[in-house]
């Protein structure tokens, strides 16, 4: 029987292959996948403490501050003092960094067309429908 005929296998190359995508269109950034988290939530959150941020990505706190004085460095963002609480630190998009945002969500919008090529809007959100389900599944299943 073709492997390619179970689900697993079918969602993984398809997202092997979304991945490889996409890790293609943003190598001309000198951007890692990381960082690029760190721009959309901070994009979408607003300025927030470290720790926050370190919570929000899964990692220890001085991953996160590696990974925010490289793009620190890279004039992406900047860290600036809590005026409500002295003691905190708050990591906040620069200018730069909007405007990086900006043409990472055009990268971002390019891929998605890739992908759903062929499509119509209807196909699109059943699509959708049925991977937010399949997540679902395997997120209530314990093995």
């Amino acid at each position: 029987m073709d492997h390619m005929a179970f689900f697993g296998p079918l969602l993984g190359h398809s997202a092997h292959l979304a991945k490889e995508q996409m890790r293609a269109r943003m190598s001309r950034y000198d951007i890692t996948p990381t960082q690029t988290h760190v721009l959309l939530y901070l994009t979408e959150h607003g300025p927030t403490t470290q720790s926050t941020l370190a919570e929000a990505l899964g990692v220890k706190a001085p991953t996160a501050n590696g990974v925010i004085d490289r793009m620190e460095e890279k004039g992406l963002l900047v860290r600036t003092v809590d005026e409500r609480d002295a003691r905190r630190r708050l990591v906040r998009l620069t200018e730069k960094g909007g405007t990086f945002v900006e043409e990472l969500k055009e990268c971002f919008d390019r891929a998605e067309e890739a992908i759903v090529q062929g499509f119509s809007r209807e196909e699109q959100e059943l699509l959708r429908s049925f991977l937010r389900r399949i997540i679902e599944n395997l997120e209530e299943k314990t093995l």
